[in-house]
């Protein structure tokens, strides 16, 4: 009996979430990732395979001020950011992909700013 990583486990379930959550153009897939250091998320058109919007704290908009922040306040920034770029092209309604992670801490944080910004999940 062989024991999973912790980075496997989370593989699994993302697996398992991607089954059910599916991008389309009229309402694409706001997916997240997070590593130790940064938090990434994209607005994906899975029907062809596009993204349509990406932020994350590597983004020069908001790199400068991400400088010295706690990670909440780093996803909180790049939730506005994402849902701001996804409004520019007119989306509005997105799907929320977790990536495998509890929704809680700093992927709680990012879908509550893009929330407040007006995208619609």
């Amino acid at each position: 009996m062989s024991k999973e990583s912790r980075a496997e486990v989370r593989k699994r379930k993302h697996l398992r979430v991607r089954k059910k959550v599916f991008g389309t153009p009229e309402r694409p897939r706001l997916s997240v990732y997070k590593s130790l250091n940064h938090i990434y998320a994209q607005v994906i058109d899975d029907t062809k395979g596009k993204t349509l919007a990406a932020a994350s704290t590597l983004s020069p908009e908001i790199r400068g001020e991400v400088k010295g922040k706690k990670n909440i306040a780093a996803a909180q920034m790049v939730g506005r950011l994402i849902a701001k770029k996804a409004l520019e092209r007119g989306i509005k309604k997105v799907v929320f992909d977790r990536g495998g992670y509890l929704y809680h801490g700093r992927i709680a944080a990012l879908a509550d700013a893009a929330r407040e910004q007006g995208l619609d999940f």
